[in-house]
Order: C-alpha cells, then structure tokens, then sequence
C-alpha cells in the first residue's frame, strides 16, 4: 500500500484590512505630518523630527480626538452590519 503525501500548509493567498481603521490611520498620519517627521529622521534630523510630531500633535489635538471617536462610532456601527467585506481587489479584501 502507497504512503499518502502529507498536504503541505499553502501561504495564504489574500489578505484583509479594515477600511475604517484605515482611513483613521491615514487621517492621523496626515494630522500629525508623520511623513515629514520620519523624512527628517531619515535624513538625520531625529530630534527635529519628534519635536515636528510634537508640536503637531498639540496643534491639532482637537481634530485628532475627532478622528479618534469618529473611528471608534463608525467600528461600533459596523459591528451591526452582518456582512462586513466592502470590496476585493485581487488578493486585497477590504472590510469593515
């Protein structure tokens, strides 16, 4: 009698992300200009770059606690919807 193969684990061929804590993410990125921060850093310029983080976050912080509870009412919303999947594009799928 032939030994059977043991089936091989496979890498999983799509991932999920969340669309609101996306957008949240991206939102917060762009509040706070971590891009600018982390190019300041990369160009050696750490110490501007937190104190560029730091100050934008003060500046900001009403519209940033905004966001945040905006985030957190649209993830507790769409905890009621019983399909959560609002796209997929190849092997991205976009959820709640």
């Amino acid at each position: 009698m032939a030994r059977r193969r043991k089936s091989r684990k496979r890498a999983k061929k799509s991932f999920s992300i969340s669309a609101v804590e996306t957008g949240v993410a991206l939102s917060l990125i762009n509040q706070t200009d971590a891009a600018g921060a982390i190019q300041m850093a990369l160009a050696g310029k750490v110490k501007e770059g937190f104190n560029t983080i730091s100050s934008n976050v003060q500046t900001n912080k009403s519209a940033i606690i905004g966001t945040l509870g905006a985030g957190f009412v649209a993830k507790t919303l769409a905890k009621g919807f019983g399909r959560s999947t609002l796209a997929k594009l190849g092997p991205v799928r976009v959820v709640l």
